[in-house]
């Protein structure tokens, strides 16, 4: 994209709403759109059930065997064989989630959950990485613990050609009030 049309479409998106993407102050449109829906989604059996699981599973991988599995994902994408990713974007939860990307009206644009190591349990879209544990979106919501929440700015997002703000938050476990993963909701930053 050239850079004066990527220019004009940043500041337009500053003025129509992207100072919502902001943490500071009261919650803005596009961060309480964000954290009702990361909350009635985090009470669902399907979200709470595939955390449970996988972090069951995940909790003994060791951070080569985590390093791992995040190549071969970042191998797998783009490719037209993707054993490991059409497995994850089959699972209910993932399957749950792109359905309500698809009925966003252009709201949403991706949505993804994290376990307690920061690897993916599901997501509506293909994401460029399967372990999301290195970056903020993890590290300042479930490695804060409970009730924290990540609003980043909105940065033009190549693969869709929109201004794409993203909200973080942990997910606790509503039985033993443990934080137990994160979701990451991608956003249109022009529909806020």
């Amino acid at each position: 994209m050239k850079p004066m049309l990527m220019l004009i479409l940043t500041a337009l998106a500053l003025l129509l709403g992207a100072p919502g993407l902001q943490a500071a102050g009261p919650a803005q449109p596009i961060q309480a759109f964000a954290e009702q829906s990361a909350a009635e989604w985090a009470a669902l059996p399907v979200l709470l059930d595939a955390l449970r699981a996988q972090n069951q599973t995940t909790a003994a991988l060791t951070e080569a065997q985590i390093l791992e599995m995040d190549q071969e994902w970042r191998a797998e994408v783009g490719q037209t064989a993707m054993p490991m990713i059409s497995e994850f974007l089959a699972k209910p939860l993932s399957v749950f989630l792109a359905e309500q990307v698809a009925s966003s009206e252009g709201r949403l644009v991706e949505v993804f959950v994290m376990d307690a190591r920061g690897l993916n349990v599901a997501a509506s879209d293909v994401t460029s990485d399967y372990w999301q544990g290195d970056e903020d979106k993890f590290l300042l919501t479930y490695g804060l613990g409970a009730g924290k929440t990540l609003v980043s700015p909105p940065e033009y997002d190549e693969s869709t050609h929109t201004l794409v703000g993203q909200v973080s938050q942990t997910i606790t476990d509503p039985d033993t009030g443990q934080p137990i993963g994160a979701i990451t909701l991608a956003l249109n930053a022009l529909f806020f």
